[in-house]
């Protein structure tokens, strides 16, 4: 694709390693239990469009942009994906065997008979070392994405740039929480 047309693609992307979930409840003090902290559209596990946005566009948090260039470089880059790039999708279902992941609950147990999503119990730390325990839901593999990427006609970023960052932003960041240790994948499909 030249600078000059719009393109249109159709990604798989496979997850390379099982990705963690902690869906923000919209304010600090609310506790969410750990099923609620999925992303679910009718029982279907989604990753919502602006989750892979962010991935591309973040300036304050860490965007594959911002990992992958040079300093000087990224803040452009990012601003460029946030005028050019459309996911077309709204939720984008998490699919195992081509087919939507539907999670049916914790209930008693764990993990979910279904899915094997599972409750991830760890210490977070922060500053000063004051203990933060986390509890959070693991989708475990083998899972895929499948999505639309519209990218504008621009002057300031092109295809090979959208696609370096998914496939090296991929392995080196990840989509979901403790991003870069969970949610690693790989471009399977770029059509």
């Amino acid at each position: 694709m030249s600078q000059d047309q719009t393109a249109t693609r159709d990604v798989l992307l496979r997850g390379l390693r099982p990705i963690m979930f902690d869906r923000y409840p919209g304010d600090n003090k609310t506790q969410l239990p750990p099923g609620d902290k999925l992303y679910l559209d009718g029982g279907t596990v989604v990753l919502p469009a602006e989750n892979v946005m962010s991935f591309l566009t973040a300036v304050n948090t860490t965007s594959a942009p911002k990992r992958l260039l040079d300093k000087r470089e990224y803040k452009d880059v990012c601003g460029a994906f946030q005028c050019f790039v459309e996911i077309m999708e709204e939720n984008i279902p998490f699919l195992r065997d081509g087919k939507p992941i539907k999670f049916s609950g914790f209930g008693d147990g764990d993990p979910d008979p279904r899915t094997g999503i599972f409750v991830d119990k760890r210490v977070a730390r922060l500053d000063r070392g004051v203990p933060n325990p986390k509890e959070r839901p693991v989708l475990p593999l083998p899972w895929e994405l499948r999505l639309t990427i519209k990218l504008y006609a621009n002057q300031e970023v092109g295809e090979p740039m959208l696609r370096q960052m998914f496939v090296e932003g991929g392995v080196a960041l990840g989509f979901g929480t403790f991003r870069g240790r969970f949610g690693k994948f790989e471009v399977a499909e770029w059509q």
